[in-house]
Protein backbone atom coordinates (compact mmCIF):
# COMPACT_ATOMS: atom_id res chain seq x y z
CA UNK A 1 0.00 0.00 0.00
CA UNK A 2 1.33 3.26 -1.10
CA UNK A 3 0.56 6.78 -2.13
CA UNK A 4 2.22 6.08 -5.41
CA UNK A 5 -0.11 3.11 -6.15
CA UNK A 6 -3.48 5.27 -5.01
CA UNK A 7 -2.49 7.95 -7.24
CA UNK A 8 -2.01 4.98 -10.20
CA UNK A 9 -4.81 2.74 -9.26
CA UNK A 10 -7.67 5.80 -8.95
CA UNK A 11 -10.88 6.13 -11.49
CA UNK A 12 -11.63 9.81 -11.08
CA UNK A 13 -15.22 11.47 -12.25
CA UNK A 14 -14.47 14.57 -10.56
CA UNK A 15 -17.54 16.11 -12.34
CA UNK A 16 -19.37 13.55 -10.51
CA UNK A 17 -17.43 13.45 -7.18
CA UNK A 18 -17.46 9.48 -8.05
CA UNK A 19 -13.75 7.98 -7.50
CA UNK A 20 -12.97 4.14 -7.50
CA UNK A 21 -9.89 3.06 -6.12
CA UNK A 22 -8.05 -0.18 -7.05
CA UNK A 23 -4.63 0.19 -5.13
CA UNK A 24 -5.69 -2.61 -2.56
CA UNK A 25 -7.03 -5.28 -5.28
CA UNK A 26 -3.33 -6.22 -5.84
CA UNK A 27 -3.88 -6.65 -9.74
CA UNK A 28 -0.99 -8.33 -11.34
CA UNK A 29 0.63 -6.20 -13.62
CA UNK A 30 0.54 -8.36 -17.25
CA UNK A 31 -3.13 -8.95 -16.03
CA UNK A 32 -4.78 -6.15 -18.48
CA UNK A 33 -2.12 -7.04 -21.12
CA UNK A 34 -2.95 -10.92 -21.10
CA UNK A 35 -7.11 -9.39 -21.04
CA UNK A 36 -6.65 -7.07 -23.87
CA UNK A 37 -8.43 -8.86 -26.57
CA UNK A 38 -11.13 -10.36 -24.39
CA UNK A 39 -11.28 -6.28 -23.11
CA UNK A 40 -11.37 -5.19 -27.33
CA UNK A 41 -14.11 -7.98 -27.78
CA UNK A 42 -16.15 -6.53 -24.49
CA UNK A 43 -16.34 -3.47 -25.91
CA UNK A 44 -17.37 -4.58 -29.18
CA UNK A 45 -20.13 -6.69 -27.72
CA UNK A 46 -21.53 -4.09 -25.61
CA UNK A 47 -21.53 -1.31 -29.00
CA UNK A 48 -23.55 -4.30 -30.74
CA UNK A 49 -25.81 -4.45 -27.56
CA UNK A 50 -26.59 -1.00 -27.65
CA UNK A 51 -27.37 -0.90 -31.33
CA UNK A 52 -29.86 -3.38 -30.43
CA UNK A 53 -28.33 -6.75 -31.66
CA UNK A 54 -29.87 -10.13 -30.31
CA UNK A 55 -27.59 -10.44 -27.14
CA UNK A 56 -29.51 -12.65 -25.20
CA UNK A 57 -29.62 -15.81 -27.79
CA UNK A 58 -31.33 -18.30 -25.36
CA UNK A 59 -34.31 -15.83 -25.22
CA UNK A 60 -34.10 -14.04 -28.80
CA UNK A 61 -33.88 -10.59 -27.23
CA UNK A 62 -32.62 -7.50 -27.13
CA UNK A 63 -30.81 -5.96 -24.17
CA UNK A 64 -32.01 -2.47 -23.58
CA UNK A 65 -31.72 -1.20 -19.93
CA UNK A 66 -29.28 1.46 -21.19
CA UNK A 67 -31.47 2.75 -23.55
CA UNK A 68 -33.87 3.75 -20.57
CA UNK A 69 -32.03 6.53 -19.54
CA UNK A 70 -31.34 7.78 -22.93
CA UNK A 71 -33.80 6.94 -25.59
CA UNK A 72 -32.15 8.44 -28.38
CA UNK A 73 -29.83 5.02 -28.36
CA UNK A 74 -32.45 3.58 -29.22
CA UNK A 75 -31.66 1.63 -31.97
CA UNK A 76 -35.52 2.53 -33.61
CA UNK A 77 -38.58 5.18 -33.04
CA UNK A 78 -40.64 2.72 -31.97
CA UNK A 79 -38.54 1.39 -29.04
CA UNK A 80 -37.82 5.21 -28.65
CA UNK A 81 -41.64 5.68 -27.83
CA UNK A 82 -42.05 2.79 -25.69
CA UNK A 83 -39.58 4.73 -23.20
CA UNK A 84 -40.74 7.79 -23.67
CA UNK A 85 -44.46 7.82 -23.14
CA UNK A 86 -44.75 5.55 -20.78
CA UNK A 87 -42.23 7.95 -18.64
CA UNK A 88 -44.20 10.94 -19.23
CA UNK A 89 -47.60 8.97 -18.62
CA UNK A 90 -46.10 7.92 -15.07
CA UNK A 91 -45.14 11.09 -14.21
CA UNK A 92 -48.56 12.76 -15.30
CA UNK A 93 -50.56 9.95 -13.21
CA UNK A 94 -48.49 10.82 -10.06
CA UNK A 95 -49.12 14.11 -10.30
CA UNK A 96 -52.74 13.62 -10.39
CA UNK A 97 -52.53 11.01 -7.37
CA UNK A 98 -50.55 13.65 -5.41
CA UNK A 99 -53.33 16.45 -6.22
CA UNK A 100 -56.56 14.11 -5.66
CA UNK A 101 -57.21 14.26 -9.48
CA UNK A 102 -56.97 9.88 -9.00
CA UNK A 103 -58.27 9.35 -5.48
CA UNK A 104 -59.36 6.96 -2.83
CA UNK A 105 -63.36 5.88 -4.23
CA UNK A 106 -64.31 6.70 -0.50
CA UNK A 107 -63.12 10.10 -0.99
CA UNK A 108 -59.64 11.64 -0.42
CA UNK A 109 -56.05 11.38 -1.62
CA UNK A 110 -54.26 7.86 -1.36
CA UNK A 111 -51.81 8.13 1.30
CA UNK A 112 -49.53 4.91 1.01
CA UNK A 113 -48.77 2.11 -1.85
CA UNK A 114 -48.59 -1.22 -1.12
CA UNK A 115 -46.22 -2.66 -4.19
CA UNK A 116 -46.79 -6.16 -5.22
CA UNK A 117 -43.67 -7.86 -7.03
CA UNK A 118 -40.82 -10.29 -6.31
CA UNK A 119 -36.97 -10.33 -7.63
CA UNK A 120 -36.28 -7.21 -9.58
CA UNK A 121 -39.93 -5.95 -9.48
CA UNK A 122 -39.22 -5.58 -5.46
CA UNK A 123 -35.98 -5.43 -5.10
CA UNK A 124 -35.21 -1.99 -6.81
CA UNK A 125 -38.22 0.00 -5.57
CA UNK A 126 -36.68 -1.20 -2.39
CA UNK A 127 -33.52 -0.06 -2.60
CA UNK A 128 -34.85 3.55 -4.21
CA UNK A 129 -37.32 3.67 -1.55
CA UNK A 130 -34.33 2.83 1.43
CA UNK A 131 -31.47 5.08 -0.27
CA UNK A 132 -33.49 8.43 -1.31
CA UNK A 133 -37.10 7.64 0.11
CA UNK A 134 -36.83 9.48 3.22
CA UNK A 135 -39.29 11.89 2.97
CA UNK A 136 -41.42 10.80 0.48
CA UNK A 137 -45.13 11.71 -0.34
CA UNK A 138 -46.55 8.34 -0.15
CA UNK A 139 -45.53 5.59 2.08
CA UNK A 140 -44.40 2.49 0.37
CA UNK A 141 -45.06 -0.86 1.82
CA UNK A 142 -44.34 -4.59 -0.18
CA UNK A 143 -45.80 -7.86 -0.28
CA UNK A 144 -42.20 -9.14 -1.85
CA UNK A 145 -42.80 -12.63 -0.90
CA UNK A 146 -45.58 -15.76 -1.16
CA UNK A 147 -45.67 -15.96 3.06
CA UNK A 148 -49.17 -15.55 4.78
CA UNK A 149 -47.99 -14.30 7.44
CA UNK A 150 -45.69 -11.72 6.28
CA UNK A 151 -49.24 -10.75 4.24
CA UNK A 152 -51.32 -10.41 6.97
CA UNK A 153 -48.53 -8.14 9.26
CA UNK A 154 -48.36 -5.93 5.85
CA UNK A 155 -52.26 -5.49 5.43
CA UNK A 156 -52.23 -4.82 9.28
CA UNK A 157 -50.01 -2.26 9.28
CA UNK A 158 -51.99 -0.54 5.99
CA UNK A 159 -55.22 -1.14 8.07
CA UNK A 160 -54.12 1.40 10.54
CA UNK A 161 -54.32 4.36 7.69
CA UNK A 162 -56.90 2.39 5.69
CA UNK A 163 -56.80 0.03 2.82
CA UNK A 164 -58.92 2.68 1.23
CA UNK A 165 -56.90 5.11 1.56
CA UNK A 166 -53.89 2.45 -0.18
CA UNK A 167 -53.42 2.45 -3.58
CA UNK A 168 -51.80 -1.02 -4.65
CA UNK A 169 -49.07 -1.03 -7.78
CA UNK A 170 -48.56 -5.15 -9.21
CA UNK A 171 -45.59 -5.45 -11.07
CA UNK A 172 -45.19 -8.55 -12.97
CA UNK A 173 -43.70 -8.79 -17.02
CA UNK A 174 -45.48 -11.46 -17.43
CA UNK A 175 -48.44 -12.03 -15.28
CA UNK A 176 -47.66 -15.49 -14.36
CA UNK A 177 -45.52 -15.25 -11.53
CA UNK A 178 -46.99 -17.22 -8.89
CA UNK A 179 -45.57 -14.83 -5.91
CA UNK A 180 -46.81 -11.97 -7.31
CA UNK A 181 -50.23 -13.33 -8.38
CA UNK A 182 -50.97 -15.27 -4.83
CA UNK A 183 -49.94 -11.61 -3.15
CA UNK A 184 -52.52 -9.55 -5.27
CA UNK A 185 -55.05 -12.40 -4.55
CA UNK A 186 -54.23 -12.12 -1.03
CA UNK A 187 -54.53 -8.50 -0.78
CA UNK A 188 -58.43 -8.31 -3.37
CA UNK A 189 -59.31 -10.66 -0.36
CA UNK A 190 -58.27 -8.07 2.23
CA UNK A 191 -59.80 -5.09 0.12
CA UNK A 192 -63.14 -7.31 -1.10
CA UNK A 193 -63.49 -8.43 3.28
CA UNK A 194 -63.16 -4.34 4.01
CA UNK A 195 -65.91 -3.77 1.84
CA UNK A 196 -63.62 -1.93 -0.90
CA UNK A 197 -63.52 -2.68 -4.79
CA UNK A 198 -60.02 -3.66 -5.27
CA UNK A 199 -59.61 -3.04 -9.08
CA UNK A 200 -60.63 0.62 -7.72
CA UNK A 201 -57.31 1.06 -6.12
CA UNK A 202 -55.12 -1.09 -7.77
CA UNK A 203 -52.12 -0.15 -10.98
CA UNK A 204 -50.83 -2.63 -13.13
CA UNK A 205 -46.64 -2.79 -14.44
CA UNK A 206 -47.09 -5.75 -16.64
CA UNK A 207 -46.40 -6.64 -20.30
CA UNK A 208 -48.80 -5.73 -23.17
CA UNK A 209 -51.33 -8.84 -23.26
CA UNK A 210 -50.18 -10.41 -20.31
CA UNK A 211 -52.03 -12.00 -18.05
CA UNK A 212 -51.99 -9.11 -15.59
CA UNK A 213 -52.99 -7.08 -18.40
CA UNK A 214 -55.34 -8.76 -19.42
CA UNK A 215 -56.65 -8.91 -15.59
CA UNK A 216 -56.53 -5.99 -14.92
CA UNK A 217 -58.37 -4.94 -17.89
CA UNK A 218 -61.07 -7.10 -16.59
CA UNK A 219 -60.96 -5.78 -12.98
CA UNK A 220 -61.48 -1.99 -13.95
CA UNK A 221 -57.64 -1.44 -12.58
CA UNK A 222 -56.95 2.90 -12.36
CA UNK A 223 -53.83 2.14 -14.78
CA UNK A 224 -51.85 0.40 -16.58
CA UNK A 225 -48.01 0.80 -17.17
CA UNK A 226 -46.28 -1.45 -20.02
CA UNK A 227 -42.90 -3.47 -19.38
CA UNK A 228 -40.89 -4.30 -22.47
CA UNK A 229 -39.51 -7.91 -23.25
CA UNK A 230 -36.32 -6.15 -23.66
CA UNK A 231 -35.60 -4.96 -19.98
CA UNK A 232 -34.96 -8.10 -17.70
CA UNK A 233 -36.33 -7.57 -13.99
CA UNK A 234 -32.93 -7.39 -12.28
CA UNK A 235 -32.26 -4.13 -14.32
CA UNK A 236 -35.41 -2.83 -14.55
CA UNK A 237 -34.80 -0.55 -11.39
CA UNK A 238 -34.86 2.24 -14.23
CA UNK A 239 -38.00 1.23 -16.37
CA UNK A 240 -41.95 2.10 -15.62
CA UNK A 241 -40.58 -1.25 -12.73
CA UNK A 242 -39.25 1.39 -10.09
CA UNK A 243 -40.00 4.63 -12.10
CA UNK A 244 -44.10 4.29 -10.91
CA UNK A 245 -43.15 3.65 -7.03
CA UNK A 246 -40.86 6.20 -7.15
CA UNK A 247 -42.81 8.78 -9.42
CA UNK A 248 -45.19 8.44 -6.59
CA UNK A 249 -42.91 8.92 -3.68
CA UNK A 250 -42.44 12.42 -5.14
CA UNK A 251 -38.67 11.61 -5.53
CA UNK A 252 -36.94 12.89 -8.34
CA UNK A 253 -36.68 10.37 -11.29
CA UNK A 254 -35.43 12.86 -13.80
CA UNK A 255 -31.68 13.12 -11.53
CA UNK A 256 -31.99 9.12 -11.20
CA UNK A 257 -32.00 8.91 -14.45
CA UNK A 258 -29.55 11.41 -15.28
CA UNK A 259 -27.12 9.89 -12.83
CA UNK A 260 -27.30 6.70 -15.08
CA UNK A 261 -26.93 8.40 -18.20
CA UNK A 262 -23.75 10.23 -16.60
CA UNK A 263 -22.34 7.21 -15.40
CA UNK A 264 -22.88 5.55 -18.91
CA UNK A 265 -21.29 8.23 -21.00
CA UNK A 266 -17.89 7.19 -19.02
CA UNK A 267 -18.40 3.47 -18.95
CA UNK A 268 -19.13 4.03 -22.75
CA UNK A 269 -15.34 5.02 -23.47
CA UNK A 270 -13.04 2.65 -24.78
CA UNK A 271 -10.32 3.84 -23.02
CA UNK A 272 -10.23 0.96 -20.48
CA UNK A 273 -8.28 2.87 -17.82
CA UNK A 274 -10.12 5.36 -17.34
CA UNK A 275 -13.49 3.57 -17.53
CA UNK A 276 -14.72 2.81 -14.48
CA UNK A 277 -16.88 -0.39 -15.23
CA UNK A 278 -14.03 -1.72 -17.35
CA UNK A 279 -11.58 -1.42 -14.42
CA UNK A 280 -14.18 -3.10 -11.94
CA UNK A 281 -14.84 -5.73 -14.42
CA UNK A 282 -10.98 -5.98 -14.56
CA UNK A 283 -10.87 -6.62 -10.91
CA UNK A 284 -13.29 -9.00 -10.07
CA UNK A 285 -11.60 -11.09 -12.94
CA UNK A 286 -8.28 -10.58 -11.23
CA UNK A 287 -9.89 -11.01 -7.44
CA UNK A 288 -12.05 -14.49 -8.72
CA UNK A 289 -9.00 -15.99 -11.05
CA UNK A 290 -12.04 -15.11 -14.05
CA UNK A 291 -13.62 -18.34 -12.62
CA UNK A 292 -15.88 -16.90 -9.61
CA UNK A 293 -13.15 -18.35 -7.09
CA UNK A 294 -13.75 -15.71 -4.19
CA UNK A 295 -16.95 -14.11 -3.20
CA UNK A 296 -17.72 -10.55 -2.99
CA UNK A 297 -18.24 -8.27 0.20
CA UNK A 298 -20.46 -5.03 -0.49
CA UNK A 299 -19.64 -2.88 2.76
CA UNK A 300 -21.90 0.55 2.34
CA UNK A 301 -20.92 2.97 5.15
CA UNK A 302 -24.17 4.49 5.05
CA UNK A 303 -27.57 3.66 6.71
CA UNK A 304 -29.44 4.05 3.38
CA UNK A 305 -27.62 2.38 1.26
CA UNK A 306 -28.38 -0.99 3.25
CA UNK A 307 -30.07 -2.69 0.59
CA UNK A 308 -27.30 -2.05 -2.03
CA UNK A 309 -25.47 -5.58 -1.14
CA UNK A 310 -28.70 -7.09 -1.59
CA UNK A 311 -29.38 -5.50 -4.87
CA UNK A 312 -26.69 -6.81 -6.31
CA UNK A 313 -27.11 -10.45 -4.88
CA UNK A 314 -29.21 -10.24 -7.42
CA UNK A 315 -27.63 -8.32 -10.43
CA UNK A 316 -24.54 -9.95 -9.98
CA UNK A 317 -25.44 -13.55 -8.72
CA UNK A 318 -28.51 -14.00 -11.35
CA UNK A 319 -26.77 -12.18 -14.25
CA UNK A 320 -23.10 -14.12 -13.59
CA UNK A 321 -24.00 -17.87 -12.35
CA UNK A 322 -24.35 -19.98 -15.43
CA UNK A 323 -23.53 -23.21 -16.06
CA UNK A 324 -22.79 -23.19 -19.57
CA UNK A 325 -20.87 -20.36 -22.05
CA UNK A 326 -22.11 -19.35 -24.73
CA UNK A 327 -20.56 -21.82 -26.54
CA UNK A 328 -22.24 -24.28 -24.80
CA UNK A 329 -19.33 -25.39 -22.33
CA UNK A 330 -19.70 -26.31 -18.81
CA UNK A 331 -18.11 -23.82 -16.52
CA UNK A 332 -20.10 -22.88 -13.33
CA UNK A 333 -19.35 -19.07 -12.94
CA UNK A 334 -20.71 -16.95 -11.06
CA UNK A 335 -19.28 -14.32 -7.89
CA UNK A 336 -21.31 -14.64 -4.91
CA UNK A 337 -22.64 -11.71 -3.29
CA UNK A 338 -23.43 -11.05 0.46
CA UNK A 339 -22.91 -7.77 3.01
CA UNK A 340 -24.97 -5.62 4.90
CA UNK A 341 -23.22 -2.18 6.04
CA UNK A 342 -20.40 -0.51 8.04
CA UNK A 343 -19.65 0.13 10.70
CA UNK A 344 -22.25 -2.74 11.94
CA UNK A 345 -20.02 -5.71 10.21
CA UNK A 346 -17.20 -4.81 12.48
CA UNK A 347 -19.51 -6.06 15.21
CA UNK A 348 -20.48 -9.18 12.76
CA UNK A 349 -19.04 -10.73 10.23
CA UNK A 350 -15.55 -8.64 9.90
CA UNK A 351 -13.65 -10.67 12.47
CA UNK A 352 -13.87 -14.38 10.04
CA UNK A 353 -12.78 -11.59 6.78
CA UNK A 354 -9.87 -10.49 9.00
CA UNK A 355 -8.66 -13.34 10.44
CA UNK A 356 -10.33 -16.39 8.77
CA UNK A 357 -11.10 -17.96 5.55
CA UNK A 358 -9.52 -15.96 2.65
CA UNK A 359 -12.09 -16.42 0.01
CA UNK A 360 -13.89 -13.29 -0.76
CA UNK A 361 -12.55 -9.75 -1.80
CA UNK A 362 -14.53 -6.50 -0.53
CA UNK A 363 -16.11 -3.19 -1.79
CA UNK A 364 -16.33 -0.77 0.27
CA UNK A 365 -19.02 2.23 -0.17
CA UNK A 366 -17.59 5.47 1.11
CA UNK A 367 -20.25 8.15 1.20
CA UNK A 368 -17.75 11.66 1.88
CA UNK A 369 -20.96 13.27 3.48
CA UNK A 370 -22.08 12.49 7.29
CA UNK A 371 -25.10 14.63 7.34
CA UNK A 372 -26.84 17.32 6.15
CA UNK A 373 -26.60 20.30 9.17
CA UNK A 374 -24.27 20.58 12.20
CA UNK A 375 -22.81 17.52 14.15
CA UNK A 376 -21.80 17.77 18.12
CA UNK A 377 -18.80 16.47 19.48
CA UNK A 378 -18.50 13.01 20.84
CA UNK A 379 -15.02 13.52 21.86
CA UNK A 380 -13.16 16.35 21.81
CA UNK A 381 -12.78 17.99 18.37
CA UNK A 382 -14.57 14.47 16.58
CA UNK A 383 -17.66 13.85 15.15
CA UNK A 384 -19.78 10.81 14.35
CA UNK A 385 -19.32 11.25 10.92
CA UNK A 386 -15.18 11.18 11.69
CA UNK A 387 -16.06 7.88 13.33
CA UNK A 388 -17.21 6.27 10.49
CA UNK A 389 -14.76 7.47 8.16
CA UNK A 390 -11.97 6.11 10.65
CA UNK A 391 -13.83 2.71 10.44
CA UNK A 392 -14.10 2.06 7.04
CA UNK A 393 -10.57 3.40 6.43
CA UNK A 394 -9.24 1.15 9.37
CA UNK A 395 -10.96 -2.05 8.45
CA UNK A 396 -9.64 -1.33 4.72
CA UNK A 397 -6.32 -1.28 5.79
CA UNK A 398 -6.39 -3.89 8.77
CA UNK A 399 -7.74 -6.20 5.84
CA UNK A 400 -4.93 -5.65 3.56
CA UNK A 401 -2.34 -6.21 6.44
CA UNK A 402 -4.10 -9.37 6.38
CA UNK A 403 -4.04 -10.12 2.57
CA UNK A 404 -7.42 -9.71 2.13
CA UNK A 405 -8.15 -7.65 -1.32
CA UNK A 406 -10.86 -5.02 -1.49
CA UNK A 407 -11.37 -1.93 -3.50
CA UNK A 408 -13.01 1.35 -2.26
CA UNK A 409 -15.91 3.37 -4.19
CA UNK A 410 -16.68 7.08 -2.86
CA UNK A 411 -19.60 9.48 -4.28
CA UNK A 412 -20.27 12.92 -1.89
CA UNK A 413 -23.54 11.85 -1.06
CA UNK A 414 -26.59 9.47 -1.53
CA UNK A 415 -28.68 11.34 -3.64
CA UNK A 416 -31.11 10.17 -6.88
CA UNK A 417 -27.89 11.42 -8.92
CA UNK A 418 -25.58 9.11 -7.16
CA UNK A 419 -27.85 6.58 -6.38
CA UNK A 420 -28.21 6.73 -10.66
CA UNK A 421 -24.28 6.74 -11.22
CA UNK A 422 -24.26 3.80 -8.58
CA UNK A 423 -26.73 1.63 -10.10
CA UNK A 424 -25.41 2.28 -13.94
CA UNK A 425 -21.80 1.43 -12.84
CA UNK A 426 -22.73 -2.12 -11.43
CA UNK A 427 -25.00 -2.36 -14.49
CA UNK A 428 -22.45 -2.47 -17.38
CA UNK A 429 -19.77 -3.63 -14.69
CA UNK A 430 -21.83 -6.85 -14.87
CA UNK A 431 -21.93 -6.62 -18.50
CA UNK A 432 -18.33 -6.34 -19.23
CA UNK A 433 -17.51 -9.17 -16.81
CA UNK A 434 -19.94 -11.52 -18.77
CA UNK A 435 -18.40 -10.67 -21.97
CA UNK A 436 -14.44 -11.08 -20.68
CA UNK A 437 -15.72 -14.95 -18.95
CA UNK A 438 -17.90 -15.77 -22.60
CA UNK A 439 -21.65 -16.05 -20.33
CA UNK A 440 -24.67 -14.98 -21.40
CA UNK A 441 -25.81 -12.19 -18.68
CA UNK A 442 -29.14 -12.11 -19.77
CA UNK A 443 -31.11 -15.14 -19.09
CA UNK A 444 -31.74 -17.30 -16.02
CA UNK A 445 -32.46 -20.86 -16.44
CA UNK A 446 -31.90 -21.46 -13.34
CA UNK A 447 -34.54 -19.64 -12.02
CA UNK A 448 -36.96 -21.23 -14.64
CA UNK A 449 -35.53 -24.74 -13.31
CA UNK A 450 -36.63 -23.91 -9.61
CA UNK A 451 -39.75 -22.37 -10.64
CA UNK A 452 -40.86 -25.32 -12.15
CA UNK A 453 -39.80 -27.74 -9.57
CA UNK A 454 -41.88 -25.85 -7.17
CA UNK A 455 -44.91 -26.31 -9.47
CA UNK A 456 -44.31 -30.23 -9.48
CA UNK A 457 -44.66 -29.50 -5.99
CA UNK A 458 -47.91 -28.16 -5.70
CA UNK A 459 -48.94 -30.42 -8.24
CA UNK A 460 -47.75 -33.44 -6.30
CA UNK A 461 -49.67 -31.57 -3.12
CA UNK A 462 -52.94 -31.79 -4.55
CA UNK A 463 -52.75 -35.25 -5.16
CA UNK A 464 -51.96 -35.81 -1.48
CA UNK A 465 -55.21 -34.36 -0.42
CA UNK A 466 -57.26 -36.37 -2.58
CA UNK A 467 -55.89 -39.55 -0.92
CA UNK A 468 -55.79 -38.57 2.70
CA UNK A 469 -58.71 -40.29 4.39
CA UNK A 470 -60.39 -40.74 7.81
CA UNK A 471 -58.19 -43.80 8.30
CA UNK A 472 -54.59 -43.66 8.69
CA UNK A 473 -52.10 -43.86 5.81
CA UNK A 474 -48.07 -43.44 5.86
CA UNK A 475 -46.60 -41.28 3.38
CA UNK A 476 -45.40 -44.47 1.67
CA UNK A 477 -48.58 -45.89 1.28
CA UNK A 478 -49.77 -42.44 -0.24
CA UNK A 479 -46.69 -42.67 -2.39
CA UNK A 480 -47.61 -45.88 -4.04
CA UNK A 481 -51.35 -44.91 -4.63
CA UNK A 482 -50.35 -41.42 -6.38
CA UNK A 483 -46.89 -43.26 -7.92
CA UNK A 484 -44.84 -40.00 -6.49
CA UNK A 485 -41.63 -40.19 -4.38
CA UNK A 486 -42.28 -40.91 -0.26
CA UNK A 487 -40.11 -38.11 0.42
CA UNK A 488 -41.93 -35.45 -1.73
CA UNK A 489 -45.13 -36.80 -0.01
CA UNK A 490 -43.93 -37.06 3.22
CA UNK A 491 -43.62 -33.40 2.96
CA UNK A 492 -46.80 -32.36 1.58
CA UNK A 493 -48.82 -34.12 4.79
CA UNK A 494 -46.58 -32.22 6.92
CA UNK A 495 -47.24 -29.61 5.86
CA UNK A 496 -50.98 -30.02 5.46
CA UNK A 497 -50.45 -31.33 9.53
CA UNK A 498 -48.80 -27.60 9.86
CA UNK A 499 -51.64 -26.28 8.66
CA UNK A 500 -54.30 -28.04 10.45
CA UNK A 501 -55.66 -30.35 7.57
CA UNK A 502 -54.53 -33.49 8.33
CA UNK A 503 -53.82 -35.23 12.07
CA UNK A 504 -50.48 -36.76 12.12
CA UNK A 505 -49.28 -39.60 14.91
CA UNK A 506 -45.32 -39.32 14.90
CA UNK A 507 -43.73 -43.39 14.64
CA UNK A 508 -40.38 -44.48 14.95
CA UNK A 509 -39.16 -42.54 11.92
CA UNK A 510 -40.65 -40.67 9.34
CA UNK A 511 -41.47 -43.73 7.02
CA UNK A 512 -43.82 -44.98 10.76
CA UNK A 513 -45.74 -41.55 11.32
CA UNK A 514 -48.99 -41.98 10.07
CA UNK A 515 -51.71 -38.80 8.60
CA UNK A 516 -55.24 -38.71 8.56
CA UNK A 517 -58.05 -36.55 8.57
Amino acid sequence: MSWQSYNQSLVRYPQHGFSLDLSLMDIAPGLVASLQPKIDKAFTDMAALEAGQIVNPDEGRMVGHYWLRNAALAPNEEVRRSITEPLENLKRFAEKVHTGAVSSPTGGNFQQVLLIGIGGSALGPQLVTEAIGQNARLALHFFDNTDPAGMDTVIARLSHTGLDKTLVLVISKSGGTAETRNGMLEAKAAYEAAGLDFGRHAVAVTGTGSKLDQYAAQQNFIARFPMEDWVGGRTSVLSTVGLVPAALQGLDIDALLAGAAAMDVETRKTEAAKNASMQLAIAWYSATNGKGEKDMVVLPYKDSLVLFSKYLQQLVMESLGKELDLDGNPVNQGIAVYGNKGSTDQHAYVQQLRDGVNNFFATFIEVRKGRSGNSIEVDPGTTTADYLQGFLRGTRKALHESGRKSLTISIPEVTPFQLGLLIALFERTVSFYASLVNINAYHQPGVEAGKKAAGAFIDTLNKVRGHITSWAKTAGEIATEIDADPEDVYHCLTHLSANGEVQISIGATPADDSFQI
